[in-house]
């Protein structure tokens, strides 16, 4: 072999000697970070107290400032949303697919049932409930600017394909980015479970383990912290408005919804503190169950041919607009209003909750591949969604075209008001539930099972964050202490009762100050999401079973060079022995390093 071939397979072996250890360390360093958590609870206590003293005030500031994001920003999260899901795609697609988010040959930790339940729970289950009638039924009625007539055959298809751009693969994605990058730092490199210690790569140790690194978590805890709290309130609300559909409250006023709040609150602590083997696990497995009933009592009972159709329809609609949905920006006008109001919003919030559902997700998905990881975290939630939104968006559409071609207004979901549809997001469910031809003991039945799966949704939710912010507080620990866990738990619920409270009358319009806040916090953490990518691949590039790779191809590339210029008019048969010291001196202490001694093809 040539100077330059033996100098780079012997940097290529240095390199790997110097791989980090793949067995996860235990680290000493136990308890709270004391600063993390002090200046966490300051800055979050000085924002209870202004939304309590000034609602008024709050909302004016996060309004403005949600505006300048939106507005100056936009094309920031659009073009970062494409980034993010083609950059996982290629990781799992890449050798680095194979490589496991944990030892060598370790099994996942949980079942793929209870996996792909708790995943899809925690990542978005509240949501789809909130907005799987609303959001297809208020795109029926008002398409985007510049696609379609709205309440038109293609309207339907383009109110399908624009719901499933907003919750399928790009949030879905967003949320593996963080994931894969926790669960690669954590269980197969060794660090701690801190949202900082992902940044090792860019920064190194001593900055990461630094103020810069206390930096980062809080940023991580404030997000989960006020992203957990306005689903609180958000469920809440639409809990309060199922139990005025179900007779059970006239009138849904603050009073009720801190009472709601208390109850979620202590139940989502109560399962947080059991853990994620016992109460998430549980909880999650439980209300798939429920979902899964309910969507087929929707099924039955809706307009089942109609559904039927709008699941080829929604997705060929969103494969089709798939490039123009991605690449849709605009500067003023109607669609970059629009665009603010939906896309981009998404997009955002989506951000915002990275942090603690991806840190979350890593925590179940030890053990698997990435590329299991990635199939798993992209598509498996993204089918579930399309299902989700055929049956109950796509039924409400039916039910709304319907009444609209029998002139019969009275029994339609909702009728244009001033330009907008009047569909009020907090009742659209029971709405629609209400209106399915089906005998009044079984709709009651559904409408409580809807507020049950509404309150289980959250639960599991908010304790797997109270986990997360827990752990981020107590340098990482994978299983933080009960106090912990309780204190975060019970910030969410107060952070939520008292933004309520401080509506008065109006609690939704405070719940938007919160909402703002989050939204505009999700701007840095782009930025942060966009590194991140960057350290990901530099950790994996650096993985031992990739620097392996590449010493056996290279010694095999030289091989049959080597091979070829010493015989040049015969036969050779291309020996193994160098893949075999690479096998050999990387093994784990005692294992058996095995040698192919079967006869290889002769090479001419």
């Amino acid at each position: 072999m040539n100077k330059a071939s033996d100098k780079k397979i012997e940097s290529l072996f240095d390199e790997l000697r110097t791989a980090r250890s793949r067995e996860p360390r235990n680290y000493t360093q136990v308890g709270a970070d004391k600063w993390i958590v002090g200046i966490a609870g300051t800055l979050a206590l000085a924002f209870i107290v202004w939304g309590f003293a000034a609602p008024e005030g709050l909302g004016e500031t996060a309004s403005s400032a949600l505006t300048w994001v939106m507005t100056n920003t936009g094309w920031l999260f659009v073009t970062a949303a494409a980034f993010f899901t083609t950059f996982v795609l290629v990781v799992a697609m890449k050798n680095f697919g194979r490589i496991p988010l944990g030892k060598d040959g370790e099994a996942p930790q949980f079942s793929t049932t209870s996996w792909i339940s708790m995943m899809f729970a925690t990542g978005m289950g509240i949501g789809l409930v909130f907005y799987g009638v609303g959001e297809p039924l208020f795109f029926y009625m008002s398409p985007p600017p510049g696609t379609v007539d709205g309440q038109t055959d293609a309207a339907l298809s383009t109110a399908m394909g624009t719901t499933l751009f907003h919750w399928t693969l790009f949030p879905w994605a967003m949320y593996a980015i963080v994931g894969l990058g926790m669960a690669y730092s954590c269980y197969r490199m060794g660090r701690p479970q801190l949202f900082s210690a992902m940044f090792v790569p860019i920064f190194g140790e001593r900055v990461v383990n630094g103020w810069g690194g206390k930096a980062i978590n809080i940023l991580a805890i404030l997000a989960t912290l006020f992203g957990s709290a306005c689903s609180l309130g958000l469920g809440a609300l639409q809990i309060g408005g199922g139990l005025q559909s179900v007779g059970l409250m006239e009138n849904v006023g603050s009073s009720l919804l801190v009472i709601i709040i208390a109850v979620l609150t202590a139940l989502f602590v109560a399962s947080a503190v059991s853990g994620i083997e016992r109460g998430i696990q549980w909880l999650s497995n439980a209300n798939m169950v429920l979902a899964l009933i309910l969507a087929v009592l929707v099924f039955i009972g809706g307009p089942t041919l109609f559904i039927l159709n709008v699941f080829p329809n929604a997705i060929g609609a969103f494969i089709g607009d798939l490039p123009e949905m991605a690449s849709r920006t605009a500067a003023s006008g109607d669609v970059a209003s629009w665009l603010s109001s939906w896309t981009v919003f998404y997009w955002a919030w989506w951000v915002s909750w990275a942090p603690f559902v991806g840190l979350f997700i890593a925590r179940i998905s030890r053990g698997r591949s990435i590329r299991q990881f990635v199939t798993g975290v992209l598509l498996v939630p993204s089918i579930v969604t399309l299902i989700w939104f055929s049956i109950f968006g796509g039924g409400a559409i039916g039910l709304q075209e319907r009444a609209e071609r029998a002139g019969d207004m009275g029994n339609a979901l909702t009728q244009m008001v001033d330009g907008a549809p009047d569909i009020n997001f907090d009742t659209a469910l029971f709405d629609y539930l209400s209106a399915l031809a089906l005998p009044e003991w079984l709709k009651i039945t559904m409408l409580v099972v809807a507020v049950v799966l509404i309150a289980i949704f959250f639960v599991t939710g908010a304790d797997s964050a109270s986990i997360v912010m827990g752990s981020l507080s107590e340098n990482g620990a994978e299983h933080p202490s009960k106090k912990a866990i309780i204190f975060w738990g019970t910030a969410v619920g107060a952070v939520a009762a008292v933004m309520l409270l401080a509506g008065g009358d109006h609690p939704a319009a405070a719940l938007n100050g919160l909402k703002n806040i989050t939204i505009v916090s999700a701007l840095p953490f782009v930025i942060v999401m966009l590194l991140l990518c960057v350290a990901i691949w530099r950790d994996l590039s650096k993985d031992p079973l990739i620097l392996q790779n590449k010493v056996a191809q290279e010694v095999l590339e030289q091989s049959v060079v080597q091979g070829v210029e010493r015989h040049e008019s015969g036969e050779f048969s291309l020996m193994t022995a160098e893949i075999a010291i690479v096998n050999t001196e990387f093994a784990e202490p005692g294992d058996d390093a095995v040698v192919d001694e079967r006869p290889r093809p002769s090479s001419r």
